[in-house]
């Protein structure tokens, strides 16, 4: 499964472990996150992740 990167804090999503904190289970892929989802270490959007 493919990881992102936030270029704006570098927290890495991985979608193994994705965010249940945030209410996103795991082996949730990135294009199948919610559209309100953002990072949750420095709040970024989607458009400042990129596919590492």
């Amino acid at each position: 499964m493919q990881k992102y990167i936030c270029m704006v804090c570098s927290y890495i999503y991985d979608p193994e472990i994705a965010d249940p904190d945030r209410g996103v289970d795991p082996i949730t892929i990135f294009d199948d996150l919610p559209e309100e989802w953002c990072c949750p270490i420095c709040g970024a959007e989607h458009f400042d992740f990129q596919e590492l």
